[in-house]
């Protein structure tokens, strides 16, 4: 049994369908809340609901696991996250439970740059949580990841979005010489798959990135022209531009980015583009390739994809109907 903390994130979705359909059983942890959790439809798995601060519920929820992968942050939650909560508490007790409960295998989604030194708070969240990995005993795989793209993700969504509300011109967020790897999401649960069955992994900690390296300004530059939504782009001081999200963030319901965001693209995050290949020998996704989720469908082939699919239905309905009066 596997049990996936972080389900209802945009990895963990990937993920959970990947295990079904390799024919693993599954059991995810989500911790209580009053909205419906974003599992996977139609993927066949256990669901314990569960707070990490919980040990009791944890243990109960470790019961015939032999494989933990933890996903679980609150990075994505911009101002409302708890990362001393969650990241750093909340892997120390599952960590400290799964070694009591003789778990065979943890496996932790950690970033490229996470130290306990380090002057970012979700970096520095990281670093911690994985030494607490580290103490507690369990055989583990940590895998620092850059940037993870996908649909439905917290980088190249958020962006698209922020173009979309954000009128002719667009700061460019950051430094200008911060360079950017993203790691396809598909890439990324490969490895995770992969590391289950190796023992070479085990006690071992990978720094993993995409095939190539880019600037933010050509990231958004891509992302422009994948979606149709030119901009003239201008250089803004990160010390505003941080002053300004912080502002957003407070009185705008889902403004697209945080403080975190900006963290992630404020430093240099790379790796050697051979790494992924040379211990998964996976070559990773070419990044303006794997953008189609970011198309935007005119209005007007949406409304008619929407009126076809209404009559072809209704057709279907009136032949039905006939050849039920027929008999």
């Amino acid at each position: 049994m596997i049990l996936v903390t972080g389900a209802t994130g945009f990895i963990g979705r990937v993920l959970i369908r990947q295990l079904s359909e390799a024919g693993r059983e599954v059991r995810v942890l989500i911790r209580p809340s009053r909205r419906s959790p974003r599992l996977p439809k139609g993927v066949p798995m256990e669901v314990a609901v569960v707070s990490l601060s919980d040990e009791r519920a944890i243990r109960a929820a470790l019961k015939d696991v032999d494989v933990i992968i933890h996903l679980a942050g609150t990075e994505s939650q911009g101002s409302g996250a708890n990362l001393l909560a969650v990241d750093i508490k909340g892997t120390e007790n599952l960590a400290r439970v799964a070694a009591d409960a003789g778990v065979k295998r943890m496996i932790y989604v950690s970033h490229i740059g996470a130290s306990r030194s380090s002057g970012y708070p979700a970096f520095k969240a990281k670093g911690i949580a994985e030494e607490h990995i580290r103490r507690s005993g369990v055989p583990h795989t940590i895998l620092r990841t850059s940037i993870v793209f996908g649909p439905e993700d917290h980088f190249t969504t958020s962006l698209s979005r922020l173009l979309q509300i954000t009128p002719f011109f667009f700061p460019l967020p950051g430094s200008t010489r911060t360079v950017i790897q993203p790691l396809w999401v598909e890439d990324l649960v490969t490895a995770i798959l992969w590391s289950l069955d190796n023992d070479e992994t085990v006690n071992q900690t990978y720094e993993i990135g995409g095939s190539e390296y880019f600037t933010v300004r050509q990231i958004i530059e891509i992302i422009m022209q994948v979606t149709q939504r030119p901009h003239i782009l201008y250089e803004l001081h990160p010390v505003i531009l941080r002053a300004l999200v912080v502002t957003f963030e407070a009185f705008i319901p889902h403004y697209p980015i945080s403080s975190f965001w900006l963290d992630y693209i404020s430093i240099s995050r790379t790796c050697p583009v051979d790494n992924m290949p040379h211990a998964f020998g996976l070559m990773p996704a070419r990044f303006a390739y794997r953008l189609d989720y970011l198309k935007r469908t005119p209005w007007y082939s949406a409304a008619w994809q929407r009126i076809t699919k209404r009559i072809s239905q209704a057709t279907d309905r009136v032949l039905e109907s006939v050849r039920t009066f027929r008999l």
